[in-house]
C-alpha cells in the first residue's frame, strides 16, 4: 500500500482520469499514439450501429476488452488515489471502462462511459433495474437476456451514444478544492472541456507525459510524466499545500 501522510486540513480533491492511468496496468490506450481507436474498424465495432447491425462482431470486441481488464491489476497511481480517501474527500471522474479504481479501493467513482464489469439491457440501458455486475471473464453471447428480456450488452456508452451524467461531473469539478487530470488526451468532448470547469483560485494539475502546449488554460501545472511516476510528484505538491 502507498504511504499517505496524515494531513491537518481535509480537502475536496477531484481527479479526472483517462486511459493513460491504466496503461501501466497493461490496458491499451484509446486515442493516444497507437491507441485502439486509430483502427477505424475497431471504432466501428464499438459503436451502437455495429451492435445493432452485427451484434456478434460487436460483442467479440467487447468480450476481448473485458478479458484484458480481467487480467489487469491496479497500479501505483490507482492505489495512491484510493489511499487518499483516508484523509480527504476524493472524487474520481473516469473516462475509463475498466474497474481498476474500484479494485484499488476507491469508493466515489463517477463513470463517464460506464463500465465493462457490468451489463444492461439493449433497450433500457440506463434503467437501474437492468444494470448488474457481470464477471469480466464470462463472455456475453448473442441470445443472452437482460432483466427485461432484451439482448444483454455491456453497460458502457458505445460510440454515438450519449452520456447521462454531465451535470454531476460539472458540479463535482466546480466544488473541488484541488483538481488533477491524469492520462487523458483532451481530444474528446465533454472531457476536453473539463479544464474550464475548475475554479481559477484552486491548485490545478495535469499528469501526462505528452506535450500539451496550447491545450491547457493558464494556471495548470503540467507534471510531464506517466501516471505511476507523476502521482508521487502530485503527492509532494499536496504536502506543500495542505500539510
Amino acid at each position: 500500500m502507498p504511504l499517505v501522510r496524515f494531513y491537518m486540513v481535509r480537502q475536496n480533491i477531484v481527479f479526472v482520469t483517462g486511459a493513460g492511468i491504466s496503461a501501466d496496468s497493461g490496458i491499451p490506450t484509446f486515442r493516444g499514439d497507437n491507441g485502439l481507436w486509430q483502427d477505424k474498424s475497431l471504432q466501428y465495432r464499438a459503436s451502437i450501429e455495429c451492435f445493432e447491425e452485427d451484434t456478434e462482431a460487436s460483442l467479440l470486441l467487447y468480450n476481448a476488452m473485458r478479458e484484458k481488464i480481467y487480467h489487469a491489476r491496479p497500479n501505483h497511481a490507482h492505489d495512491v488515489i484510493a489511499a487518499l480517501e483516508k484523509q480527504h474527500d476524493v472524487t474520481v471522474i473516469t473516462q475509463n471502462v475498466d474497474d481498476l479504481h474500484e479494485r484499488a479501493g476507491g469508493t466515489h467513482v463517477i463513470r463517464m462511459h460506464g463500465g465493462l464489469a457490468k451489463v444492461t439491457s439493449s433497450v433500457k440501458r440506463l434503467d437501474p433495474n437492468c444494470i448488474k455486475a457481470y464477471p469480466l471473464n464470462v463472455p456475453i453471447h448473442v441470445g443472452d437476456k437482460a432483466a427485461d428480456g432484451s439482448q444483454l450488452r455491456p453497460a458502457v456508452v458505445m460510440f454515438n451514444e450519449y452520456t447521462s451524467n454531465a451535470d454531476s461531473i460539472r458540479n463535482a469539478i466546480l466544488y473541488a478544492d484541488i483538481f488533477c487530470i491524469i492520462g487523458t488526451s483532451f481530444t474528446v468532448s465533454p472531457a476536453s472541456s473539463f479544464t474550464s470547469y475548475a475554479r481559477n483560485d484552486i491548485p490545478r494539475f495535469v499528469i501526462n507525459p505528452s506535450d500539451l502546449t496550447g491545450k491547457l488554460p493558464e494556471g495548470y501545472k503540467h507534471i510531464k510524466m506517466r501516471a505511476v511516476d507523476g502521482i508521487d510528484v502530485f503527492l509532494s505538491e499536496l504536502d506543500s499545500l495542505v500539510y
